[in-house]
């Protein structure tokens, strides 16, 4: 890992942001002096991956909504995320939509009346596909980091589903918990 490894806690990404109307990419990148933006490539009603069926227990072949991102950190891309949701939360809504949403989707999710309680994550490494490996801008045989974070409302219904893959030289995961 490099010296310039940004260092990211997906604790931050979970909450809805009170009285601020940037997302929590871009908050947090300039609050350390680099700026973050991101490309959505594409919104929209799909069938769901069959991990992504399973995370949000959605039958084999089932409809999700999609949201589709490139992120970048000083206009570098850094990270491909797929952001889900099931059909009943988000057809029809701005997370179907290529807009950016004030605020960000989380904060959008709980106007909506979905609030996420609990997350688990999991992270493996693995070699890119080809066209990630593109979009990322990264060298043939270097490895990526994808996140997988499931999100669950107060009744443990899955609201939302994240498939992340980061450079794995340019991207530390930070992970800070309080037992007891």
């Amino acid at each position: 890992m490099s010296d310039s490894a940004w260092v990211s806690a997906s604790a931050s990404y979970l909450s809805p942001r009170q009285n601020q109307r940037r997302d929590t990419w871009g908050a947090e990148t300039a609050a350390k002096g680099r700026r973050g933006s991101q490309r959505i490539v594409h919104a929209g009603v799909v069938t769901a991956p069959a991990d992504v069926a399973e995370l949000l227990e959605v039958p084999e072949g089932g409809e999700v909504v999609v949201r589709r991102r490139i992120m970048y950190l000083d206009d570098q891309p850094c990270e491909l995320t797929d952001t889900y949701y099931p059909v009943k939360i988000a057809r029809g809504t701005r997370l179907a939509e290529t807009a950016k949403i004030p605020g960000g989707a989380v904060t959008l999710l709980a106007e909506l009346g979905h609030q996420g309680v609990r997350a688990s994550e999991d992270v493996i490494a693995r070699m890119p596909s080809e066209e990630e490996r593109e979009a990322l801008q990264i060298e043939v045989g270097e490895p990526i980091l994808q996140l997988t974070r499931l999100t669950l409302d107060h009744e443990d219904r899955p609201i939302q589903a994240d498939v992340m893959a980061m450079p794995s030289r340019r991207q530390r995961l930070h992970y800070e918990l309080r037992i007891g």
